[in-house]
């Protein structure tokens, strides 16, 4: 949040931002001067919203557009024409939002891979931790997984971090042939000690508690760099991803945020139930990635 309030203001178009939770994210960000709002949807509902939270909205751009696909279209072209640096998920499903933003024709693809990056602090913790990829991607194949830490490298890069330490997270820390996660996570670790990843340390496959416990790696007397230190976790699957994701948010309440980036800009997929301070975490990171690192007025 610090590196963010150092950067430019920039505009979120957001899709369906009749939600009270998105619109009490979009005022805060504008009060700490992150963020604009583009806010596309039903208007007279993002009025009525906006007086319960006292919202000042000419301080933003509000577009009358009721149909989700058609305000979904339109927050696509301003962000292609320059008009929005952010796309933002709001009441919205998912699909609506993807289908136009990931469009091979008319979408944000610029010749790389997305996926969904989540950042989160748990107490306790030294370090904040990046996961992958527990919004996008259900089964991610070698070839996505490398992707996927490709794009997690370049979120922690800009968020300072210069050699991230790298976890490729399966079942447990053998290579089993009849566990497919962590073959995938030997080849990814034998690749990256062969140069041909770069900007990072890593190693795998490792159980999700040698990744973040300096203890469990004595316990099981396990010699690796990253083994109890790892900034990023590289999760097998959807399913595994997203439980963390959960756990991390609802059981722990910890600040978490989430965001696929790989495009021609970062987009916002929080779910509709995560609260305010989460969507208002993710904006902070958007601003962070949608800015040069020139542009931090420090």
């Amino acid at each position: 949040m610090a590196k963010a309030l150092r950067c430019p203001t920039k505009k979120i178009a957001v899709v369906a931002a009749h939600e009270k939770e998105v619109l009490e994210s979009i005022k805060e960000a504008h009060a700490m001067g992150l963020a604009q709002g583009v806010l596309l949807g039903d208007a007279s509902k993002i009025q009525k919203l906006s007086e319960e939270i006292a919202m000042d909205l000419p301080d933003h751009q509000v577009i009358d557009r009721p149909n989700d696909v058609e305000a979904t279209r339109m927050a696509v072209t301003f962000i292609r024409e320059g008009k929005a640096d952010i796309l933002m998920k709001g009441k919205v499903t998912t699909p609506v939002i993807l289908r136009e933003a990931l469009s091979r024709e008319r979408g944000l693809r610029n010749g790389h891979m997305l996926s969904h990056v989540a950042l989160f602090e748990v107490p306790g913790y030294d370090r904040l931790f990046i996961m992958s990829d527990s919004g996008l991607n259900i089964m991610p194949n070698l070839e996505q997984k490398i992707g996927m830490v490709k794009n997690a490298t370049e979120v922690a890069h800009r968020l300072g971090i210069a050699q991230p330490k790298v976890a490729i997270v399966a079942g447990n820390e053998s290579v089993n042939p009849d566990m497919p996660s962590s073959i995938d996570a030997a080849l990814i670790a034998k690749m990256a000690e062969r140069g041909q990843i770069r900007g990072c340390i890593i190693d795998g496959p490792l159980s999700l508690d040698l990744a973040v416990s300096e203890e469990a790696a004595r316990a099981k007397a396990v010699d690796s760099e990253v083994a109890g230190h790892a900034d990023i976790l590289i999760m097998p699957n959807i399913d595994a991803a997203n439980t963390l994701y959960k756990a991390v948010s609802f059981l722990f309440r910890a600040p978490i945020n989430g965001v696929i980036v790989g495009g021609k800009a970062p987009i916002i997929i929080t779910s509709r139930a995560d609260l305010a301070s989460a969507k208002l975490n993710s904006i902070a990171l958007c601003v962070i990635l949608t800015s040069s690192p020139d542009q931090e007025d420090t």
